[in-house]
């Protein structure tokens, strides 16, 4: 039995099409957590909010995190860090990447109404104390630990070096890898 050529062409051009669909929806939907916390801080309630994805590539990868709901008098530090217990319980420490005030990592960033935009990997918070940042996350950290095999890791919010004491701002959003 013969098939017409344009009639091949349509079926190898459709099933090429869904291929690229199901391969684009897939990359597209990536899925994420969200990590909450209410904290009130001068007589003003924060309901802090961090979303980022729930796996990351082990070799390391660039991630988007977005938060809502923060302090804008309060800066904050984002980033992929050890954490110990509950959110608010210690500090989370060591991150990967450190402070990177050259913004040669990409592993951390500043978000800061007074100095955001003025130096790299810095911004201002947004509407209502929003934030939408990219940081650079891998599995291995710079002393040789290994998030999920030797420390609990997530991607986290904590005050900034003016405040560095102040674990209200410290949000945690667990991360695996792949």
């Amino acid at each position: 039995m013969r098939v017409p050529v344009a009639r091949t062409a349509a079926r190898a051009g459709l099933a090429v099409t869904a291929s690229a669909a199901l391969t684009l929806g897939l990359a597209g939907s990536a899925s994420a957590a969200t990590s909450t916390r209410t904290v009130t801080d001068g007589g003003t309630t924060y309901d802090l909010s961090v979303t980022a994805p729930d796996t990351a590539s082990a070799g390391g990868q660039v991630v988007t995190v977005s938060g809502s709901g923060f302090n804008p008098s309060q800066g904050i530090y984002v980033g992929l860090c050890v954490v110990d217990g509950a959110q608010g319980a210690a500090k989370p420490t060591p991150c990967l990447g450190g402070q990177d005030e050259s913004g040669s990592t990409g592993a951390s960033h500043w978000v800061n109404n007074t100095f955001g935009g003025l130096f790299a990997n810095t911004s201002k918070f947004g509407t209502g104390g929003s934030f939408s940042v990219q940081v650079f996350v891998k599995a291995t950290l710079e002393d040789g630990s290994v998030c999920g095999e030797d420390v609990d890791c997530a991607v986290v919010t904590r005050a900034d070096h003016l405040d560095s004491g102040d674990r209200k701002y410290d949000v945690h959003v667990p991360i695996a890898f792949r």
